[in-house]
């Protein structure tokens, strides 16, 4: 196929859009890619003047692919089920002046807490809560991909949403507001102000932390406005390195030094405190950063 090939071109103005389908399934950007391109091959291998919604029928590819690439994870069990993994975070600069397909792909990004709850959710739930809450599909479409009727559906998606309730909260929609929460965060911990840093943290603030298999010790889960608060304190040292960015869409941070990437850290503020702290801190997943937020 060539650049003016009607169906490349049908296939670019869906890309963003697949992308984000399989990004939801997956929390992995790499195995998202990896995702949309084989539905690329898969379009390649099909006679596109027979599909009669080429949208939809990409998006049904991509779901499909995606679903398999999450049984699949969870069939060779490469991790025991209370392994903490926070996924991959989604960063850019705060400058506004980013361009208009990186400005999209943040805008359209989910909260990493959010991830963090849908990787909980078994693959059907997580597909049927994906295609049908975020992407609007209708629980018909739905059905056969999880080989259940649509009712069944319905009842998977419904037990995600009661999860996701539960435990994925909302944050501030101020972005303004999540960046003084975070700012005070960083000042506090900067000047070793216990009773400051408690201040901005919600009472039952989870800090999780994924250092992957290279920075075991960086891997961990920790609860409690005065725990996290105490662990905190030890950020101040990395104050020097700090950068503002936006993470998953939402007010975050890089922590680089000398253009060298050591963690993202994805806040999430609801009511002006902080209710969750995700931080990857994986060397293999922090390459590839926007050199834009590396050096501030």
């Amino acid at each position: 196929m060539t650049g003016t090939d009607p169906t490349t071109a049908r296939f670019e103005q869906q890309r963003a859009r697949l992308r984000s389908v399989a990004y939801r399934m997956l929390g992995s950007t790499s195995e998202a890619e990896d995702a949309v391109q084989e539905a690329w091959l898969r379009l390649n291998r099909t006679d596109s003047r027979e599909v009669e919604n080429l949208d939809a029928w990409l998006t049904t590819v991509v779901a499909r692919i995606s679903l398999n690439m999450l049984r699949s994870r969870r069939a060779r069990r490469e991790e025991p089920d209370d392994a903490v993994r926070v996924p991959d975070p989604v960063v850019g600069p705060v400058d506004p002046a980013a361009g208009p397909e990186q400005q999209a792909e943040l805008a359209d990004s989910v909260g990493l807490a959010l991830l963090v709850v849908l990787d909980t959710l078994s693959p059907a739930e997580r597909l049927a809560f994906v295609l049908h809450d975020m992407f609007a599909v209708p629980f018909e479409e739905i059905a056969p991909m999880v080989e259940r009727t649509p009712a069944a559906a319905r009842q998977l998606a419904s037990r995600a949403r009661r999860r996701v309730r539960g435990q994925a909260p909302v944050p501030d929609p101020d972005l303004a507001r999540q960046r003084s929460v975070v700012d005070a965060f960083f000042a506090a911990a900067r000047d070793g102000d216990f009773d400051g840093l408690v201040a901005v943290l919600h009472p039952e603030v989870v800090l999780r932390s994924d250092g992957g298999a290279a920075r075991t010790r960086h891997t961990t889960v920790l609860t409690g406005a005065e725990t996290v608060a105490s662990q905190a304190l030890t950020f101040g040292k990395l104050s020097p390195f700090v950068r503002p960015a936006l993470v998953n869409g939402a007010a975050g941070v890089v922590v680089a030094a000398g253009g060298r990437p050591m963690s993202v850290m994805g806040f999430t503020v609801v009511d002006g405190l902080v209710v969750a702290i995700d931080v990857v801190a994986d060397p293999e997943r922090l390459t590839g950063l926007d050199p834009a937020v590396l050096d501030g």
